[in-house]
Order: structure tokens, then C-alpha cells, then sequence
């Protein structure tokens, strides 16, 4: 894996959304940039967001793994998704930082196991900016911590585009993981940086911290824009 801290010189759009947005505009959004990289853009971009609650399940996934129906997730305000991502079922939410890396991935780069490997350091980095011990787990995807995975990942890449990327539990209702059974991994726990420290977390705080990080990983310029600036661009 790769981590040097020079940069390629490849601009990399940072876009942190206000509010909340839905699962299917972000999907619609995702879906328009990648048809623009694929067309010849060459600046990527990074987006990061919260969504409303949504439970999504990956191309792997077993229906087996929601274990309530649809009509509870109605009453709990809980919208339901297919995924052409990797992985089982997960859950989003308010609270939650979700990265939505949006990369042509160059030769040098082209291998999904270092690109994941690559995720998951950027989320270790900035876990252990505010003081939390994280890692991985031997043949799991994702970040893990001694009470439970705080980041899930999935991603999907066509051409060598990514979309898709990954979750951070930062101050989530972790109560809404007793719909599923999280990425389909019975009996383990899932965790967040608010348990994990006692304390609400800011996260403009996070998701800053998380550009430069991944900037400084995937070796990119990052740029902040706002979504504004990116609707001009696409």
C-alpha cells in the first residue's frame, strides 16, 4: 500500500453537502460524475454527507440479514435500497459520514485490494487524530475498534471509476443496527466515535480532517468546493 504523502498533482474536488441528502439523489449524482470522468473529466472528487436513514444492500447481500419487515422500517422512517456496490447490508444515517470517492484510478493504481487497504487508512488517520485506536480485521473490509466496526465499506469500480466508498459511525443512533444484521456479520458489534469518546462530535471537524487525509493517501490536490461549484462543473 501506498501512503507517501507527496502528491500526484491530480485535483481532487472535496464537497461536504449541508443537511442531509437522500440516498437516491447522491446515487443520481454519483452516476453523473462517473459518466463525466468516463467521458474524459480529469479532476475527481470526493463527496461527503450525511443521508437520511436508509438501509442498503450490496450486490453480496442476504435478504436474510433485515430482520425486521418492510412495514417496520416504515414506521421508523427507514427507506430500504438496492446496491450495485460490494458487500452485504448496512445501514446510514444522521450522524454518519458517508465518503463518496468518485476516482479514475491511474495504471499505477489499479488494483482494488490497495485501493481498499487505502480507504481504510484514511479512516485509522483520522480515528487516531482524536484519539481512538483503530484498524483493520484479517479478511474483513472495513475499520474496527476493540468495541466494534465504526467504519463499513463497499465500493464499485467500472473502467477503473469509483463509486460507492465507505461509512463513519460518528455520532449515529447505533440503535438502528438491531434492523440488520450489519454487513451480515453475525454477532459483532458496531461502534462510534461519539461511544467511543463520551461526547457528541463535531462533523465539519471530521469530515476535514478526512479530505486532507485522503489527499495526502490517495496522493491527490484536494480542492474544496461547494455543491454549488460542482453543479457547474458537471
Amino acid at each position: 500500500m501506498n501512503t507517501s504523502l507527496s502528491s500526484s498533482g491530480k485535483t481532487c474536488y472535496a464537497v461536504s453537502f449541508p443537511g442531509r441528502l437522500s440516498y437516491e439523489d447522491a446515487l443520481a449524482l454519483q452516476m453523473r460524475i462517473c459518466e463525466r470522468k468516463k467521458a474524459g473529466m480529469s479532476a475527481d472528487v470526493l463527496m461527503l454527507l450525511e443521508h437520511p436513514p436508509v438501509i442498503t444492500l450490496g450486490r453480496n447481500a442476504d435478504w436474510r440479514n433485515l430482520v425486521v419487515s418492510e412495514e417496520t422500517l416504515r414506521v421508523r422512517g427507514v427507506s430500504l435500497h438496492r446496491a450495485d456496490r460490494g458487500g452485504d447490508i448496512t445501514f446510514h444515517g444522521p450522524g454518519q459520514l458517508v465518503g463518496y470517492p468518485l476516482l479514475k484510478l491511474e495504471p499505477h493504481e489499479q488494483d482494488t485490494h490497495r485501493y481498499m487497504r487505502n480507504l481504510e487508512e484514511v479512516i485509522i488517520r483520522v480515528l487516531d487524530e482524536f484519539g481512538i485506536r483503530a484498524g483493520r480485521e484479517e479478511n474483513l473490509t472495513g475499520v474496527w475498534t476493540d468495541a466494534g466496526k465504526i467504519c463499513a465499506m463497499g465500493v464499485h469500480i467500472s473502467r477503473w471509476v469509483t463509486r460507492h466508498g465507505f461509512a463513519l459511525n460518528v455520532n449515529t443512533d447505533l440503535a438502528f443496527y438491531d434492523l440488520i444484521v450489519p454487513c451480515g456479520l453475525v454477532g459483532r458489534r458496531v461502534h462510534s466515535m461519539q461511544q467511543a469518546l463520551g461526547h457528541e462530535v463535531d462533523l465539519r471537524e471530521v469530515a476535514e480532517k478526512l479530505a486532507g487525509h485522503f489527499g495526502r493517501i490517495l496522493r491527490r490536490d484536494m480542492k474544496p468546493i461547494t455543491p454549488e461549484e460542482l453543479a457547474g462543473l458537471i
